[in-house]
């Protein structure tokens, strides 16, 4: 019988995240379109870490006990990754990044290693992910490389043929069956990403972002279906999960509170003994509104402790928003950010706030000054004022995603921000970021219920899973990964948080 192969080089996209552990939407549907299209036929799930391992010759980059990022995601086939990919009828390659991203863990496929992996195949190679807008957008350079390019989604109907937009919500849910044989080739434990729906429900979008130009038209699904997926996840033994491949979780269904319990109460039903339930990517004029205040009390009542409600301001300077049409002002984030403090900032059993907000800045966008900074500055600067509580805070450049506006204004005179944003960052890190950490993780603060995950040259990287989860570094230190622990916090630095292990309460 000859197998069938997910190869998963990982993505990260504005709306959703493929990085194990994260297991993301388009793997689940590869999975199922491949199970349809070849019932008799063994799947299997490689990751670009698994190809990674064989052709160094079975070893990792780094000497144990450090973690390798390259090979750290490899799967209970990392041994035969080549062999499977060589007798393979049918490979489907899943990757590309829409947004710029680094990770401490993981190293996602780049385009020589995928050429590299492809070269080892003998049957029809197909691409689902990010990466097929940029096949599409500029063929030449993968020319020979796949068979079809799928830019959304993948079914058994369409598998050979290539497709160039999604399928409907209805059809998707009759392919997909057990995740059993899936979960099961991983040996870490699993955070299904879950979609809501397609699209951006504002009037107006963005310049930069790549969710108007991937689905124009908004299509929700059904909280039926969603609720479903999660059972089948369930019962596949996945125990955590984040409500994420979409622009803003509280404009699902136009912002329908009740559509929005009964989908937070169907997975609890459904799933009653889930450890991790998130979400990810909210609208700040969404939230900002009287029913994005009442959407949060039922994310703080419904959803697990460390929450995050990430919101896209991506500039405090008025002249980049009014060239970007970015739409949200400053006095419309501070509500949004006060309606979250107000729902979720209540810590919950395990030490950490219920539901608290993330902040989006992006540099290098068309209007950018070196005023630009100082506003972003003094941005922040209010809501620390304001004794408000902020999770995370994401700092990137800009990047032209194919199809749109700002790909379509071509190659730009360059920007204060490409000289100066490492400076830039650091001030953010060290004026915004470090005492916003020591707000919400004080030095004292105990924290149960860690795993270790990581050993660098610093020390032991301890964290929960979750949406943008809380990290803790114990320096000096190669504990075993894996190992679970409680973990009390004794310093801060910007972007980190440091902690020394602490006997678990009894």
């Amino acid at each position: 019988m000859q197998p069938v192969v997910v190869l998963d080089c990982f993505t990260v996209e504005p709306s959703g995240l493929g990085v194990p552990p994260y297991l993301s939407t388009y793997v689940r549907n590869a999975w199922s379109a491949l199970r349809r299209a070849r019932p008799e036929a063994d799947v299997r799930y490689l990751t670009i870490d698994d190809v990674r391992w064989c052709l160094a010759g079975g070893k990792p980059a780094v000497e144990p006990p450090q973690s390798d990022p390259l090979t750290y995601s490899t799967t209970v086939n990392r041994d035969t990754a080549i062999q499977l990919l060589r007798d393979a009828e049918i490979v489907v390659v899943i990757a590309g990044d829409a947004v710029p991203s680094v990770h401490l863990h993981a190293v996602n496929g780049s385009f020589e290693e995928i050429a590299r992996a492809l070269a080892c195949t003998r049957g029809r190679r197909y691409l689902l992910g990010p990466l097929s807008t940029y096949a599409v957008a500029g063929p030449a350079q993968y020319a020979g490389l796949f068979d079809a390019v799928h830019t959304h989604t993948v079914t058994s109907g369409d598998l050979h043929l290539g497709s160039h937009r999604p399928a409907a919500y209805a059809q998707m849910q009759h392919e997909r069956d057990s995740f059993t044989g899936l979960v099961e080739q991983m040996p870490w434990r699993p955070i299904a990403e879950l979609e809501l729906y397609r699209g951006c429900t504002r009037r107006r979008f963005c310049d930069f972002c790549n969710e108007p130009a991937k689905s124009p038209l908004v299509a929700f699904r059904e909280v039926d279906d969603v609720v479903a997926e999660a059972a089948q996840l369930y019962s596949a033994g996945v125990r955590n999960f984040r409500l994420g491949q979409q622009t803003c979780f509280f404009s699902y269904r136009n912002r329908d509170e009740e559509a929005i319990r009964a989908l937070l109460g169907g997975i609890r039903e459904h799933c009653p003994e889930l450890e991790v339930l998130h979400i990810d990517n909210a609208d700040p004029l969404a939230v900002a509104a009287p029913v994005g205040l009442r959407i949060a009390k039922l994310v703080a009542d419904y959803c697990t402790e460390g929450n995050c409600a990430p919101m896209g301001i991506e500039s405090f300077d008025p002249a980049v928003i009014d060239r970007n049409t970015l739409t949200c002002t400053p006095e419309i984030l501070m509500r949004a950010v006060e309606h979250v403090n107000e729902a979720g900032a209540a810590r919950g059993p395990g030490g950490l706030p219920l539901l608290l907000p993330g902040l989006n800045l992006i540099y290098g966008l068309p209007g950018e000054t070196h005023g630009t900074h100082v506003a972003n500055l003094r941005g922040l600067a209010n809501i620390l004022d304001a004794g408000l509580l902020c999770h995370r805070t994401n700092v990137r450049l800009a990047r032209a995603f194919p199809g749109t506006p700002l790909a379509a204004l071509g190659e730009l005179d360059p920007l204060p921000s490409a000289e100066h944003f490492p400076s830039w960052k650091a001030d953010i890190d060290f004026a915004w970021d470090q005492p916003m950490k020591e707000r919400v993780y004080p030095t004292g603060l105990r924290v149960p219920g860690l795993h270790s995950y990581f050993i660098g040259q610093g020390g032991t990287w301890w964290r929960r899973l979750g949406s943008y989860s809380i990290q803790i570094v114990e320096r000096d230190t190669a504990v075993p990964l894996g190992t679970t622990g409680d973990l009390m916090v004794t310093g801060h630095a910007p972007r980190m948080i440091y902690g020394e292990h602490v006997a678990s309460a009894s």
